[in-house]
């Protein structure tokens, strides 16, 4: 393996990870990388910076190719190498040689790299590398990767491009700041099937912050049991348990089709599923589109094997249907080096930015993964806030069962479930009320399932959400062998 180091797991309070998270202090530690032979490129990255008040000293134009795909040579010779003399003369970095003459950085003042669209998305393979030693075996034998994989780890210097780079940061619950001696940085590109979708995901992002990211969330299990992938199952039931915790509704779908195409998916704020090789189901619908600020995630093996094609794989497509960020790989990744979303959509919950949410769940660098957004984006930050300094009527019915959740976590399970739906049909929460069904459903009182999702159809006014709870209602009765 290229680098081992490991990951230390610190719990912190929502206000300690709230408290290190100047919005200015994240924007010194953040460079913007563009593309000079690459159309709108320049003109993204300073749209970029002015929106986020990145210095203009951060941002790097390089001369590289225009193609999505480079060779490992091309990634030396016009990103590596002059980033890393950038670094040197813009004193970001201490560097000093070793005794055997290797180059070590010592301290980085960068944290985070925007990779802006017309930047290289992927590196192919190669052979007969200088200083590289493949293994026989067939992670040992990889060396092709996402050009953002290999910038995370650019203060190394490595020569070994074979195999995957243990992540120190994998499992980590620090903000990236606090971590003096990684030599990691979070790298994330704004980049998409069009310029004008960019700048969308960038204001999306910026705008969501401030009143928060409120709708349902929609976790498309695959109900598969052969070999490992099992965990990506695994990973989806923990992400849908910890959404329902804060009081985020969640429609679970655990057969192994994905959501057939037609189902209401209104109001999609979370999108968390597997596994098939292109968009389908419902968001492959022209008229489908995510509310602003929305994080769209589809494992998958080449979801990202391509990010300029509005209909190809995962990506793009979702967006192009209006998502502000998502993940995904270029080459065929293997699932446990895949983002563990369970891990990712935890980190989101607890303030930290898209890039740390990120790389918080991804064991491996110097591999296939890709973040897509704005990596300074943290949905919830308002949630970080919201109980200590806001009383009395919440502003929505989302933001009530939010507030209900954390208020009443610690309740008994069955206590919480009456006080739920007492509160929740008070107030004609049908979102709430839907969910209360849901989670009634899933622990086996068939009755009372129908009977919550009989109710938050008396409520909803929209066609879309009445039919989703009849459909719901239906499913229901069938497991219940009626």
């Amino acid at each position: 393996m290229k680098w081992i180091a490991g990951a230390a797991i610190v719990l912190l309070s929502l206000g300690g990870v709230a408290g290190a998270r100047a919005a200015d202090d994240l924007s010194k530690a953040t460079i913007v990388i563009y593309n000079r032979a690459a159309p709108e490129s320049a003109g993204l990255a300073h749209f970029y910076a002015g929106k986020r008040h990145i210095p203009n000293d951060h941002l790097i134009g390089l001369e590289c190719s225009t193609e999505e795909e480079i060779s490992r040579e091309e990634y030396d010779e016009t990103i590596a190498a002059p980033l890393r003399k950038i670094f040197l003369e813009r004193k970001w970095w201490n560097q000093h040689e070793d005794a055997s003459g290797r180059q070590v950085v010592t301290s980085n003042q960068i944290d985070f790299v925007a990779l802006i669209r017309g930047m290289p998305l992927k590196i192919r393979a190669t052979s007969g590398y200088p200083g590289d030693h493949p293994e026989t075996n067939l992670l040992g034998s990889i060396n092709q990767a996402s050009v953002d994989s290999e910038v995370a780890l650019l203060g190394l210097f490595s020569r070994q491009i074979s195999g995957a780079a243990p992540n120190p940061y994998f499992q980590s619950f620090r903000p990236i700041g606090q971590l003096d001696a990684s030599p990691v940085m979070l790298v994330s590109r704004l980049d998409a099937p069009t310029a004008l979708i960019v700048r969308r995901m960038i204001t999306g992002a910026i705008e969501t912050e401030k009143s928060g990211l409120w709708g349902r969330a929609y976790v498309d299990g695959a109900h598969n049991t052969s070999g490992g992938l099992a965990d990506g199952d695994e990973w989806l039931k923990t992400v849908v348990k910890d959404l329902r915790r804060v009081g985020i509704p969640a429609v679970y779908d655990q057969k192994p089709a994905v959501f057939p195409a037609g189902f209401p998916t209104n109001n999609c704020a979370l999108y968390y599923g597997w596994y098939t090789g292109g968009v389908a189901g419902p968001f492959a619908a022209p008229d489908f589109a995510f509310p602003r600020g929305a994080i769209a995630v589809h494992i998958h093996s080449f979801s990202a094997n391509t990010l300029r094609q509005a209909d190809a794989n995962w990506v793009g497509p979702l967006l192009s249907k209006g998502a502000a960020a998502s993940l995904g790989n270029v080459y065929e990744p293997y699932l446990q080096m895949t983002a563990h979303l369970d891990i990712f959509n935890d980190r989101l919950l607890h303030g930290f930015t898209l890039a740390e949410s990120a790389y918080m769940a991804t064991r491996a660098l110097s591999w296939m993964t890709v973040v897509v957004g704005d990596p300074l984006y943290r949905p919830y930050l308002s949630w970080l806030q919201f109980d200590t300094k806001r009383s009395g009527r919440s502003r929505n019915e989302w933001e009530m069962y939010h507030a209900f959740a954390t208020k009443n976590a610690g309740m008994e399970p069955v206590d919480y479930s009456t006080l739920a739906r007492e509160t929740a049909s008070r107030a004609e929460n049908a979102p709430m009320i839907e969910d209360l069904g849901l989670m009634e459903k899933e622990t086996g009182d068939y009755d009372s399932a129908v009977s919550c999702l009989r109710q938050a159809g008396t409520i909803y006014g929209g066609r879309g959400d009445q039919l989703r709870v009849a459909l719901e209602q239906a499913d229901a009765l069938i497991e219940a062998g009626k």
